[in-house]
């Protein structure tokens, strides 16, 4: 009976892949596969929240360099007009190209990713562990005084471009500080999945060893258990025969 136990036992592992196919098998090792097993759930919700994150900033550095192209190209105008061979009508049009690209720069403070604002300038708290435990990923302001002033600039005047050119030259100056802070961002979100990826790895091939069956291992004990039942039904029928044996010599 007791080889019949066992070796429906060993089969139920060996078809399953796993040595605890009840918690009667290893009720200590079932509650800390568990708890491995929840912990690698959030885990993996937390390292889909950062990649989120991540490429939030990159959408957002993605907008920032053609601003920055845009606000290059308006310092560029605010010298051009600054020009004493250049006529009224002349910087008239200088004018317009530089309050088209400050109409751009404008737009892009209006965009979102998902919904979410990407340059109001609020800081993100991203869960970066299983805890619950965020990092602060700082935010992008397009809205800040230092763009609007510039984007709001004239330079249909030499002294109107000379103001513009002392406020463009401001909001690239806050531009780079904006984009240093996203690859900051960028940077320290890519450690925090590079780690939940590791703690994951490491996590499974701990919860591999105490649930995992060892095939080779459980195969040999198959084998035995599966003579040692065979034997034992043998022995039996041996034993039931033997009456019947006993029987025919006294007759």
């Amino acid at each position: 009976m007791q080889s019949s136990n066992n070796l429906s036992q060993s089969l139920a592992r060996l078809s399953s892949g796993s040595k605890i196919t009840s918690p009667a098998d290893d009720s200590a090792g079932l509650a800390v596969s568990m708890k491995l097993n929840a912990q690698i759930a959030r885990n993996n919700g937390a390292q889909n929240n950062v990649s989120n994150a991540i490429s939030f900033n990159q959408t957002q550095d993605g907008y920032l360099q053609q601003v920055n192209t845009a606000l290059t190209r308006m310092s560029e105008l605010s010298v051009s007009a600054q020009d004493v061979t250049k006529t009224t009508s002349d910087r008239a049009l200088y004018q317009q190209e530089f309050s088209t690209l400050g109409a751009y720069v404008n737009d892009v403070a209006t965009k979102s990713f998902n919904g979410v604002s990407l340059f109001n300038g609020a800081t993100l708290n991203v869960t970066s562990d299983s805890d619950g435990n965020t990092f602060s990923n700082l935010g992008v302001n397009l809205g800040a005084a230092s763009y609007t002033t510039a984007t709001g600039d004239d330079i249909s005047s030499i002294s109107g471009a000379k103001s513009a050119l002392t406020d463009v030259k401001n909001a690239i100056d806050k531009l780079a500080s904006d984009r240093a802070n996203i690859g900051s961002n960028e940077e320290t979100l890519g450690y925090y999945n590079n780690q939940l990826s590791s703690l994951n790895n490491n996590l499974g091939a701990a919860n591999s060893q105490i649930t995992d069956v060892d095939v080779a291992t459980e195969s040999t004990n198959y084998a035995k258990q599966n003579i040692l039942v065979q034997s034992g039904t043998a022995m039996l029928a041996q034993a039931n025969a033997m009456p019947q044996t006993m029987l025919k010599l006294l007759q």
